[in-house]
């Protein structure tokens, strides 16, 4: 090893070495330190106590229904856009993916404002006298924030799915309905399964809805705040975190393997024979698939209505009296705003980069650990956001480390790292590897081969990493909510405290600017990323 890093030159084991010191060092220790640290009387404890028992047996409940919920909402979505050719399918198909952008702690607000006590649709609308906090509204909310990962997964293996299938079974006297259980559904299914792996391990990872919809309801990824921030019991927390994420692990080695298994199937469907268009619908479907496509963007549209709306109500379903005094109010929320972007775009410019060079290693070159790199990128995509800002909580407390801006961008970078390190990853495997021969052949060397060659092939993909990571660790909550301090906060957690206060009018109003600067910023990369095309 130490031969072949020498070979390479200066710059290239400098490179390789800030990968492996980041992995080490931010991945590795914080979660040794996390697993070492509950004795097993903790988990005696743990097992034994009804109370968490409880909380377990929630979390599994509440994972299971939302997941079930999302996946089939979204594949019901994609196959209405890719297949039901309904009208207005672009405006359809842009709304899960705007939907994408929000924080994700929207849904939750939105829902108070909704269908709370004093919600629009439930106490203005219904004149109802109910409450929907706990479960039901925890599944609602998380149903409207995850749909839209089951609709881009599937649609895109509905997509490759090759029409002279389904034309041979029809052909065959099959009824439309049967070749959609015989052929369609059963080739959906990688992209049915991957999915629902992907939104599980979401769904059991986060923390905005259940905690501020939640109720008495509580999940595994409250409870570890709870006991921690609420009780000081440092062991329960960890052993908590423990049991979250075995479940997380499980799924996540499922989903690699489905994900191989997609390609290789993408792979035997479709080709130039695919062009053939599949059989048009009957009309009764296509009005059936109109209406749910309609009422599923209405129910993303109105969260968004709901929350900007409240920014300018005097007391949200008491008093409706137009006001700007929330929005006003934001200026005393700067310092939190001006953290919250600063570190968005440090962790945005850090996790592309270090993805983009991981990715080299592992698919550009034979160095050393090719295979651990590849999985200590992907691996954070199974520890759960709650899990991960504690384990960096008692890694920073082990070595006396208290610099709070540092901790809270290295967990917004390891948090999505994964996604960064995939697309880019893909963007690498689609560069012809003539392209690098030819470099090297006029005397490069492998980085600047990589500075030269495989950086500007991949330019989209490093812009959709750059905007991805920022407008979801602008909103982050989960992952950071150990490591912030009194110096150092966060828009996000302002809003959470906002929502738990009962200040719902601010807490909107400032979501509604965290929301339009997401916005703001998936503009300008857009905007950026065509002229970098041109």
């Amino acid at each position: 090893m130490v031969s072949y890093l020498k070979k390479q030159g200066a710059s290239f084991c400098i490179l390789w070495g800030a990968c492996a010191l980041f992995f080490i060092v931010c991945i590795v220790f914080p979660l040794f330190c996390t697993l070492l640290s509950p004795r097993l009387s903790d988990f005696v404890r743990v097992f034994s106590t009804g109370r968490y028992r409880t909380v377990i047996v929630n979390t599994a409940v509440e994972c299971i229904c939302s997941t079930v919920f999302s996946v089939l909402l979204g594949y019901l979505y994609a196959y209405a856009v890719v297949r039901g050719e309904i009208p207005f399918v672009r405006f359809f198909s842009v709304v899960p993916v705007i939907h994408m952008v929000t924080p994700p702690f929207v849904g939750g607000l939105s829902f108070i404002l909704l269908l709370g006590r004093q919600g629009f649709i439930t106490k203005t609308l219904l004149g109802l006298d109910v409450s929907l906090y706990g479960l039901p509204g925890i599944v609602i909310s998380q149903v409207l924030c995850f749909f839209p990962l089951a609709y881009l997964m599937c649609a895109q293996t509905l997509r490759g799915i090759n029409p002279l299938y389904e034309r041979a079974a029809r052909g065959m006297g099959a009824g439309r309905l049967k070749v959609f259980i015989s052929v369609t559904l059963p080739l959906s299914f990688p992209g049915i399964l991957s999915s629902f792996l992907f939104i599980a391990v979401s769904v059991l990872s986060d923390f905005g809805n259940p905690m501020i919809v939640g109720g008495r309801f509580k999940v595994l990824a409250v409870e570890i705040y709870t006991q921690l921030t609420g009780w000081m019991n440092v062991s329960v927390s960890v052993v908590l975190g423990i049991i979250l994420v075995v479940p997380s692990i499980i799924l996540f080695i499922l989903q690699h393997k489905i994900l191989k298994d997609t390609s290789v199937r993408s792979a035997t469907v479709g080709g130039k024979e695919a062009a053939v268009s599949a059989e048009r619908l009957c009309l009764s479907v296509r009005i059936f698939l109109t209406l749910f496509c309609a009422f599923l963007s209405g129910a993303v549209l109105l969260q968004f209505a709901a929350v900007l709306t409240g920014s300018f109500q005097k007391l949200w379903g008491i008093d409706t009296r137009f006001t700007a005094e929330h929005i006003l109010s934001v200026h005393r929320y700067g310092a939190e705003l001006l953290d919250s972007v600063l570190f968005a775009l440090c962790s945005a410019v850090l996790t592309t980069a270090l993805a983009s060079v991981t990715a080299f290693f592992v698919q550009k070159t034979d160095s050393p650990f090719r295979k651990t790199f590849d999985t200590f990128a992907q691996i954070p995509s199974a520890i759960p956001g709650s899990l991960l800002g504690l384990a960096l909580s008692f890694a920073a407390n082990k070595t006396d480390f208290s610099f709070s801006p540092a901790l809270i961008v290295v967990a917004m970078i390891v948090s999505f790292l994964p996604f960064s390190y995939r697309i880019i990853t893909s963007s690498y495997l689609q560069q012809k590897n003539t392209l690098v021969y030819g470099a090297q052949s006029l005397g490069a060397g492998k980085i600047t081969v990589f500075r030269s060659v495989t950086v500007p092939l991949a330019g989209s993909a490093l812009f959709s990493s750059f905007v991805y990571v920022f407008v979801r660790s602008i909103g982050t909550m989960s992952a950071v909510i150990f490591l912030v301090s009194f110096k150092t906060k966060l828009a996000s957690i302002a809003i959470l405290n906002l929502a738990e206060q009962g200040d719902w009018g601010k807490a909107a109003a400032l979501a509604s600017v965290l929301t339009c600067i997401a916005f703001l910023v998936l503009g300008i990369g857009r905007f950026a990323l065509r002229r970098f095309s041109r």
